[in-house]
């Protein structure tokens, strides 16, 4: 008898065999963010680096489906407080601020290191798609604002997206 057990425990799943319909239909769901095209810009205190954050996404929850923006580090943080106050998801951190990195004397470019920039930019973009991945800060306005407004009006009102 416990062969029989086994055997059902263990036998293989119907699984219905994909078309290549399927295999190339639009997905169901996607949103793909990416955060790409440092530029450092500005001189002395005045200086900082901008990154596109481009998305591009069917989820009916987001009006635009593909986007590009010019976001800096500070835009980031602003989201991560806004969500953190906000909302009810735990909110991933940021990558570091660098404190060191902005020393005066220092025999590099310090935050501007090429390297340094590149780092950053990859930490970017896996906590913003943990973030918009999150179906609770899907719904956020802040999130909206920040993946598709030209610029961040941080006089908003906060709250949720409605869908229609």
């Amino acid at each position: 008898m416990a062969e029989d057990t086994t055997a059902d425990a263990t036998r293989r799943l119907n699984v219905k065999k994909q078309t290549l319909d399927d295999a190339y239909a639009a997905p169901a769901n996607f949103l793909e963010i990416d955060v790409v095209n440092p530029v450092t810009m500005g001189v002395g205190k005045k200086r900082f680096t901008d990154y596109e954050v481009r998305m591009r996404t069917n989820l009916p929850v987001f009006k635009v489906k593909e986007s590009s923006v010019r976001r800096r580090y500070s835009d980031f943080e602003w989201l991560r407080n806004e969500l953190e106050r906000d909302s009810k998801i735990v909110v991933p951190s940021l990558p570091g601020k660098a404190l060191k990195r902005q020393l005066p004397f220092r025999g590099d470019d310090g935050i501007f290191e090429e390297e340094f920039i590149e780092d950053r930019r990859k930490g970017l973009e896996v906590f913003i798609n943990k973030i918009a991945g999150h179906p609770l800060a899907q719904n956020e306005r802040c999130l909206h604002m920040f993946l598709q407004e030209p610029s961040i009006d941080k006089n908003y009102v906060p709250g949720k997206i409605r869908n229609p």
